[in-house]
């Protein structure tokens, strides 16, 4: 179907009406791209297969694991007797590490996204001597891996007697390079400085203009922040490893890996059933923090995308 736009030429003879054809189908339904179809196929599938196997097989026994299919259930359905195991097994020691990873997260990531929000807020709008040395530290940081800093924290955190403590984990994960510059960008685009100077020509205070003015408008990159954070901590094993002794600190991952291993210890008990729904357990949170949260990031990835 196809529509006729016409449009008015000067001639010397008088206005002559020339035709153009636009193809209406071409607006109203986007072009489709077989390539994009068929590799946003595999990625999803590269993507939910694992989840699928590790669900499949947290409905398994021990025996199931070994004789059945892994994309398939066993003879028997055992999800609900391998949850009440995993959540009891030696005194419940589960449900510690658990406590302990949500202290870390909420200690943690919880404080990495409030001084991001800060550091992020006062460098995209105040002006003050060094700035640019700033920013250059944080993009350096930002390139920096984090294991590349373990030693040198492990030995500082060493010589203040804090290692196998809870504070090794949580004083570290408070430094968040990359949330940091992810406020940076964010702040200086959603807050508009003729609102931040109308604010103060009204009477209002700096920290009554940040919390009144400024932080309802950083909603959408404080989610952002929060949930990379958030997963960076739940899902952080390599800084616990070296920093922690006591099985009764460990958070989820160091557990559920000395689970895992201990099948290859002399006298040990195989518990892979265990593991693995542990491991289905642990992903919950983070699925649901996701599924709370979406509406709100989804805002923030659109922000700036519509000028007015």
């Amino acid at each position: 179907m196809t529509t006729a736009l016409t449009a008015t030429a000067p001639s010397s003879r008088g206005p002559r009406l020339r035709t153009r054809t636009v193809n209406k189908h071409s607006v109203d339904r986007p072009r489709r791209s077989p390539l994009l179809t068929v590799l946003t196929a595999v990625v999803l599938v590269y993507s939910l297969v694992p989840l699928v196997w590790l669900l499949v097989n947290s409905t398994k026994t021990q025996g199931d694991l070994f004789s059945s299919f892994g994309l398939w259930f066993g003879d028997s359905f055992a999800l609900w007797d391998n949850v009440v195991a995993t959540l009891t097994y030696d005194d419940g020691v589960f449900v510690r590490w658990l406590g302990n990873t949500v202290l870390y997260v909420v200690l943690g990531a919880g404080g990495a996204t409030f001084l991001a929000i800060l550091g992020g807020y006062a460098l995209a709008k105040f002006d003050f001597p060094g700035k640019r040395g700033v920013f250059a530290v944080v993009i350096g940081a930002v390139a920096v891996p984090g294991t590349a800093l373990a030693v040198p924290t492990f030995l500082m955190f060493s010589q203040m007697g804090l290692t196998n403590t809870p504070w090794a984990v949580i004083i570290p994960s408070l430094i968040s390079p990359f949330g940091l510059y992810l406020m940076w960008t964010f702040a200086a685009e959603a807050i508009p400085t003729e609102l931040l100077e109308a604010a103060r020509i009204d009477g209002a205070g700096e920290f009554r203009t940040f919390f009144r003015v400024s932080l309802p408008l950083l909603a959408p990159g404080i989610v952002t922040v929060l949930l990379f954070t958030m997963v960076a901590t739940w899902n952080n094993y390599f800084l616990p490893l070296i920093m922690l002794r006591d099985s009764d600190w460990y958070p989820l991952t160091l557990g559920l890996n000395a689970w895992n291993a201990q099948a290859a210890t002399a006298g040990g008990e195989a518990i892979f059933h265990l593991v693995i729904t542990g491991s289905l357990l642990t992903i919950l949170p983070l699925v649901a923090a996701f599924l709370v949260l979406q509406r709100y990031w989804q805002s923030g990835l659109a922000a700036g995308s519509v000028k007015e």
